[in-house]
């Protein structure tokens, strides 16, 4: 077949049985023969659709990502033509690709390393280890401020396939540190080298296909949202500059009910929030600044009993007169700012009780009042090893 597909439904098409092909055992090298006789040209979008398109068909996203190794390397020549990312110091882009360098100078640090590995290397090894390790912040970034929003746009077959190759590469960086700790030098390298490898592929996946995407799909106002949650979340090896300015339009963020409050992240109806304290698993207390008790947490089996009637009460002629000049001491302290916390255990009725008091302040430093904190922890203090999965 000589002639190149033109329509994108057609291309679409295409593409997917390439694909499907691949899946079933075809060979790498005929199937990109065979992509150059269908099809011209492929994006970085293209294939992001193409993605999506076999998760609502019924592939999942786990058999994508077993061979999204081999796709790429499918459409590599094409991909190759794609424009690299705008590059503007401060936009969240330019953040992650020059965080991609930094993580290709550490790997080839690691690389020379695993090459000749020796015993006494070992200590060299481990800090290199645990410098490469700092890529977390990088995939976190990833997963928690630019996946939503591509989400948002209907593209989620790109974020969960490589979210599952970031879980992949976590994995593995732990499974080296525990060879190194059994001084298994073999099964670092071998490990290691496979790792570096799909990091670099992941970065040649973030660059040529997701970043295109990302920077086609969203709007300036949806990445400066995405720049915002950054900071929280930090940077790996590099501290951004901040020299995007971009103008901002002020956007009516909607609440997702007409009953809904808005808090500093995101929005919650004054139900869902009493729903949601009811049922954390420890017994709240709020005593605002005056010293008077505005809230607790009306739920069953309380630790200690409260009632309608403390509301509105000073929190000092809550307690017994024995201990009313330890909450006076805690409060004196909290107000000056000396101290950021309170903690008390006791036994009661066989239960073993943490007891905890915060205190609040707003944006400005000045005190907003305090928070009791309460819970039984005997089955905490009984918790040993991991437990990963769901035993039900």
């Amino acid at each position: 077949m000589s002639e190149y597909l033109g329509g994108k439904k057609e291309r679409q098409e295409a593409l997917k049985k390439i694909i499907m092909e691949l899946h079933q055992g075809k060979d790498v090298q005929k199937a990109k023969e065979q992509f150059k006789e269908l099809v011209r040209n492929v994006s970085a979008q293209e294939i992001s659709q193409l993605e999506q398109a076999l998760i609502e068909e019924g592939v999942s996203p786990e058999e994508i990502q077993e061979l999204c190794d081999v796709h790429v390397e499918v459409f590599k020549e094409s991909l190759e033509q794609e424009k690299a990312p705008e590059e503007v110091p401060g936009h969240p882009v330019h953040t992650f690709m020059l965080e991609n360098r930094e993580i290709e100078k550490v790997l080839e640090e690691w690389n020379l390393l695993i090459e000749k590995i020796k015993e006494e290397d070992k200590e060299k090894l481990e800090k290199q280890l645990e410098k490469l390790r700092q890529i977390e912040k990088h995939y976190l970034r990833k997963e928690n401020q630019l996946f939503p929003f591509l989400e948002k746009k209907g593209v989620k077959g790109p974020s969960q396939v490589m979210w599952g190759i970031h879980d992949e590469i976590r994995d593995k960086l732990k499974e080296i540190k525990k060879a190194l700790d059994k001084d298994d030098f073999s099964f670092v390298e071998n490990l290691g080298k496979e790792t570096s490898k799909q990091i670099l592929d992941m970065i040649y996946k973030e660059e040529k296909i997701l970043f295109p995407m990302a920077l086609e799909k969203l709007s300036q106002q949806e990445w400066i949202k995405v720049k915002e949650g950054e900071k929280e979340i930090g940077f790996s090896f590099i501290t951004p500059k901040d020299n995007w300015k971009p103008e901002i339009v002020e956007e009516e963020e909607k609440p997702f009910s007409q009953e809904a409050v808005k808090l500093d992240r995101g929005y919650l109806t004054p139900e869902q929030l009493d729903l949601m304290i009811k049922n954390l698993p420890l017994d709240i207390t709020f005593v605002d600044e005056n010293d008077e008790v505005c809230f607790y947490s009306a739920k069953e089996n309380r630790v200690f009993p409260r009632s309608p009637g403390i509301i509105g009460r000073k929190v000092q002629d809550c307690h017994p007169p024995d201990s009313v000049d330890i909450v006076v001491k805690i409060l004196k302290e909290f107000k000056a700012g000396t101290k950021d916390r309170a903690d008390f255990w006791i036994k009661m009725g066989g239960k073993f009780i943490f007891i905890q008091y915060f205190p609040l302040f707003d944006e400005d430093r000045n005190y907003r009042g305090v928070i009791e904190v309460t819970q039984e922890v005997d089955h905490i203090r009984e918790l040993e090893g991991e437990k990963r999965l769901l035993d039900w």
